[in-house]
């Protein structure tokens, strides 16, 4: 199979025939063969309805509705597991993203031998304040913290080697932060491609205020993870160890202090910078323990469900 579109979606029932009919057109026009994945994050609309209506009409189109809206990022995870294509593709389903920009994106991956290819949106329709200068501000953080130099890494539109998203793991709001999480996995032909953004035809954008302080807790996390995440000891170890030590030498200080040079003066218990020496000691050990117990944690597994599955449209034999 040449491709695999997956497309998230939260309450977009209107968007959804036109844009199936427009990936459809495209799909023809190249001759691919592909698989659409709907993935329904929670809809309360009649989003699921249309795609099991658009199912029965194209075996092409796939589907997968959560039982309540879990985030894009594990939508995304979802129709990762499922893809089945050389190349996949995500994009919007807002009609924002154009399906003409994908047989580019496939020859990008297929011939000029790209782990993944990003969207860039040059010119965006969205609010300036709300949405256009959060996404510069995330952008410009991501390019210094990771060394992915890529000009959009909220462009939902991205193509991908189906290697690619098999390993990677995708949380939380780190959809943004995919090709640094590509990057990490050892996957660095990472290009950039500008593509048209359209204006919202249907519905209102789900971006909001939580989004835009999740992406960068989410920026700040997958940092420390590349970073220490493989061996916690060695960032919460030294810190502990520096704070131990110092709290050490200071409450030593003290003591020689009382017993050799001024014996007559207050009481060690008396003085402020005694408690300082006990509380860096006592800072320092909770430091090297949190590194301690993190290395325990990274040889546990976790087996706990991100989400709950609904209904699933299979491909009908």
């Amino acid at each position: 199979m040449n491709l695999s579109l997956v497309i998230p979606l939260l309450n977009e029932q209107e968007s959804l025939p036109e844009l199936h009919n427009w990936i459809v057109k495209v799909m023809n026009a190249h001759n691919f063969s592909y698989e659409i994945l709907f993935i329904d994050d929670g809809s309360t609309d009649a989003s699921w309805q249309t795609i099991t209506t658009l199912s029965e009409k194209n075996p092409n189109v796939k589907g997968i509705r959560f039982l309540r809206n879990y985030g894009k990022s594990q939508a995304l995870h979802a129709g990762f597991n499922k893809a089945q294509g050389d190349v996949v593709i995500t994009m919007d389903a807002d009609l924002q993203d154009s399906p003409d920009e994908i047989p580019e994106l496939y020859r990008l991956i297929m011939n000029d031998n790209y782990d993944l290819v990003s969207g860039w949106k040059k010119k965006r329709y969205d609010s300036v304040m709300m949405k256009n200068i959060p996404s510069k501000l995330f952008n410009w953080a991501a390019r210094k913290t990771s060394g992915v130099t890529l000009n959009d890494f909220n462009c939902g539109l991205k193509a991908y080697k189906n290697i690619v998203i098999k390993n990677i793991e995708v949380s939380g709001e780190m959809h943004r932060y995919i090709p640094v999480l590509a990057k990490n996995a050892g996957f660095g032909n990472i290009g950039e491609k500008v593509v048209i953004h359209q204006a919202r035809k249907y519905g209102s954008s789900k971006f909001g205020m939580s989004r835009f302080v999740n992406g960068f807790l989410d920026l700040i996390t997958i940092w420390f993870i590349s970073t220490f995440g493989k061996r916690p000891m060695h960032l919460f170890g030294l810190l502990g160890t520096m704070m131990f030590v110092i709290g050490f030498l200071f409450a030593l200080y003290l003591g020689i202090d009382k017993l050799f040079i001024h014996k007559t003066s207050r009481l060690i218990t008396d003085r402020p910078q005694f408690y300082l020496s006990i509380t860096a000691m006592l800072i320092g050990t909770q430091l090297f323990l949190a590194g301690f117990l993190g290395e325990i944690i990274l040889r546990t597994k976790n087996n706990e469900e991100r989400y709950k599955i609904s209904e699933v449209i299979e491909e009908k034999r």
